[in-house]
């Protein structure tokens, strides 16, 4: 699995995202949240009671495919936004010590991502394309 250095610099500095999962009849729902970056995975959750949360309820009815998003729009005049999309599989709930402190938390492992104008250019500007990475699933 391979983040760029660029990717993961921008993971590293920004640490709210949307994270999209399904419920057991196939309704997306999409929800901001505190994501953390381990260099491998993306973490979360946090708090104790996290769990009673529709993010982990259709984690726990089996649903384990999720897609995540992090991004910002540094700049209005002229338009700059950038990004990384990552569709991933979760698994928890997992007790751990994370960047929001001691909770639970769900693990999503990317399976593949997305990222766009991590420069920060204008667009319209020569350079700004996405950039899609596969990354080898985790066993």
């Amino acid at each position: 699995m391979s983040f760029t250095a660029d990717e993961i610099a921008y993971l590293s500095s920004n640490g709210v995202g949307r994270l999209a999962t399904v419920d057991s009849h196939g309704q997306p729902d999409v929800v901001p949240v505190a994501v953390e970056f381990d260099g491998d995975a993306f973490w979360v959750g946090g708090g104790t009671t996290v769990t009673a949360t529709r993010k982990f309820r259709n984690l726990a009815a089996g649903n384990q495919l999720v897609a995540l998003v992090i991004d910002d729009m540094p700049s209005l005049e002229p338009f700059i936004a950038r990004g990384i999309r990552v569709y991933g599989r979760a698994e928890g709930p997992i007790d751990r010590v994370g960047m929001v402190g001691p909770g639970t938390y769900m693990r999503i492992t990317p399976t593949v991502s997305w990222s766009w104008n991590l420069a920060g250019l204008p667009i319209g500007e020569q350079g700004f394309e996405p950039t899609r990475t596969r990354h080898a699933p985790s066993r």
